[in-house]
């Protein structure tokens, strides 16, 4: 059959002319609407992609705020003999060195069974015995403010709380229980323990009893008062048990000995009493996981400093004002920005603001305004850095430091000084 029949073409016409062909070009519009639906497909794709991403990640950022509900089995009482209460001395008007009050630590029966036992210590008895102990801290700064929580040491006004609870304070202020509020003067406090002792002019506080951290076990139950959030919620009790003994924990270059409870612990719990069965304050609480892990969503891992190490610091405390043994170089600084070291043309390192009058470094002739490059080879930025570096060293011991002034550097060898706060 001829094919021109089907052509709207005459038979002479072959559909060319010289300047190329005249038959009208294919249609594509199938293919076009079909590039289409695949576009506007793998956008819906990526739509939905988005809206499971964001959703997923809302999720994972959404802390929980489930409760831990803990039923505590009862203890026994604890026998005559060991009920002796914290030691209150008498402070003289004078100077510091001649306070002699100490921490006494009683004898603290290994926690029961987690059976129920006729006579034990209900709950709602260990927070009647321990709440007018308890005290809620507010810290003003020069930053703003802090709280945390504190505890009765003795009758005439000392009480013991964490030392980075009051770190930058300009003042303190001391809530008791009883509602009344007190003016509180630092009277030592030590980084390396997270511990500082603060006073009060008042002399008929309750002191709380303080049992030996020594005769904890794995599953004794626990109890802690505080305020999680701040003063709106003091006096917060919550139960757990205990969770680990002797954990080596490693917090701001220095390696802490801890007790280690899943009971709940949040921002104002700082500082306040971790309590056996018993009613005896067997630790201070001092932090969460949170507070030193970039893991996120963690609950039930909360921390205690040992009654056996509150007693060595707190003694020391009170007695001198600073605890014996802790090396210094004597110099306090601040981290230099990448903006000034390249407007100044500075070198990294740590900006000195004030140097201790008495230090290796004040007599050899280190001054404000200065850089502290490095310490034994090790570069120096911070201050956490520094008292890392220096807390693994001795009273005594020579360092060698490289400094930076003028356009110039220069080394020295410095001995360490006892620190005295």
């Amino acid at each position: 059959m001829d094919g021109h029949r089907h052509n709207k073409y005459a038979d002479w016409d072959d559909s060319i002319y010289g300047t190329g062909r005249t038959e009208p070009p294919k249609r594509r519009g199938g293919l076009l609407a079909m590039l289409l639906i695949l576009v506007i497909f793998l956008c819906g794709v990526i739509t939905v992609l988005g809206i499971l991403n964001v959703r997923l990640f809302q999720q994972l950022n959404v802390p929980r705020e489930s409760d831990l509900l803990i039923s505590f089995s009862n203890c026994p009482t604890v026998p005559a003999e060991t009920q002796a209460v914290l030691e209150t001395v008498s402070v003289p008007e004078t100077e510091q060195q001649n306070r002699t009050a100490t921490l006494n630590l009683q004898s603290a029966p290994e926690g029961v069974d987690s059976i129920p036992a006729e006579g034990g210590i209900p709950l709602q008895d260990i927070y009647e015995q321990n709440i007018p102990s308890v005290a809620s801290i507010s810290v003003t700064t020069a930053g703003g403010g802090a709280t945390g929580t504190g505890v009765v040491l003795t009758a005439d006004g000392y009480l013991v709380t964490n030392a980075h609870v009051i770190e930058g304070a300009q003042s303190i202020l001391v809530l008791l229980t009883d509602g009344r509020e007190f003016s509180a003067q630092v009277v030592g406090r030590d980084e390396v323990s997270d511990l500082a002792v603060l006073h009060i002019d008042a002399q008929d506080l309750t002191p709380a009893q303080f049992g030996d951290s020594a005769t904890l076990r794995v599953g004794d139950t626990v109890v802690a008062i505080g305020d999680p959030l701040g003063v709106e919620f003091r006096g917060t009790y919550t139960g757990g048990i205990i969770s680990g003994i002797d954990r080596d924990v490693d917090v701001d270059g220095r390696s802490m000995t801890l007790i280690q409870t899943n009971a709940a612990l949040n921002a104002g719990n700082s500082g306040g009493p971790l309590i056996n069965c018993y009613g005896q304050v067997i630790g201070i609480n001092t932090m969460k996981i949170s507070t030193f892990t970039d893991e996120s969503g963690v609950e039930g891992i909360g921390f205690a400093i040992p009654s056996a190490t509150v007693k060595t610091v707190v003694d020391q405390l009170i007695a001198q004002g600073y605890v014996s043994g802790r090396p210094t170089l004597g110099i306090l600084g601040e981290s230099l920005s990448v903006f000034y070291q390249h407007y100044y043309q500075m070198p990294a390192g740590l900006y000195i603001t004030q140097i201790t009058p008495d230090s290796d470094a004040a007599l050899q002739g280190v001054e404000e305004g200065d850089l502290l490059l490095s310490v034994n080879n090790t570069g120096i930025t911070t201050m956490e850095e520094l008292k890392s570096l220096i807390r693994s060293c001795e009273v005594g011991q020579q360092v060698q430091a490289v400094f930076y002034r003028g356009g110039r550097r220069y080394q020295l060898s410095l001995t360490l000084t006892e620190d005295r706060g």
